[in-house]
């Protein structure tokens, strides 16, 4: 059952093989379960240095070719957006370079505090279930927080999948997954999936609350 809420989303990732753009087409979803939400879902470039390093891998390739239709990330969508979705797999505990160097051009937009007020949240792929899901999500937030932007977990009470014991990715921080081609099991599994799209409704409905108020109420409130 839709709910009703009135959001500008924009989800911007970075993949190498994939599985962040499959998880990032989850929380697509799960914001598209919001009525009167508008999403879109924007892939963030790779940088030339790691292009020419994993060209040539069918897998690198193939998922290259797979996302190619998807627009770039432009400071206009974040400009566009009432809340914010990071995708982003881990590189030795934290986001990936390529997220970085684009979070790193928005110096413009943090100076004008075009950012504050805004919903945000994060999901991310490791490569096995300790490879670094909760630090990624967790060392992400110091420029979030610079930013201005309001972080959104992933609510214990409506997620059964993260007060599991199996090896199933997610955290209250956030959405994650992990290959899992040896095993013959599709990555993200239907309950990493069910994580992803609860965070994409979840930030909906708190970037239309902070819409409708304002979004950064201590500017109102300095204004007056």
């Amino acid at each position: 059952m839709k709910t009703q809420s009135t959001a500008n989303i924009v989800i911007p990732f970075y993949s190498s093989y994939g599985t962040t753009h499959r998880l990032a087409r989850a929380v697509e979803a799960g914001v598209g379960n919001v009525s009167g939400a508008t999403v879109r879902l924007r892939r963030i470039p790779e940088l030339p240095s790691a292009g020419d390093a994993m060209s040539g891998q069918d897998a690198y390739d193939a998922a290259q070719a797979e996302m190619e239709d998807i627009p770039r990330v432009q400071h206009d969508d974040l400009r566009w957006a009432d809340g914010i979705i990071w995708g982003t797999p881990t590189r030795f505990g934290n986001m990936a370079a390529q997220v970085k160097q684009f979070i790193d051009t928005l110096g413009g937009m943090w100076f004008e505090g075009e950012l504050e007020g805004k919903a945000t949240g994060m999901f991310v792929s490791t490569g096995s279930i300790h490879g670094g899901q909760e630090t990624t999500i967790l060392t992400s937030l110091a420029p979030l927080i610079h930013l201005g932007m309001v972080f959104v977990g992933v609510r214990y009470s409506t997620n059964d999948q993260i007060m599991t014991t199996e090896g199933v990715g997610g955290s209250p921080y956030g959405p994650g997954t992990m290959p899992r081609e040896e095993s013959g099991v599709d990555a993200p599994t239907p309950d990493e999936r069910e994580t992803a799209r609860s965070l994409g409704e979840r930030v909906t409905r708190v970037a239309a609350r902070l819409q409708s108020t304002g979004g950064a109420p201590e500017k109102e409130e300095a204004a007056a």
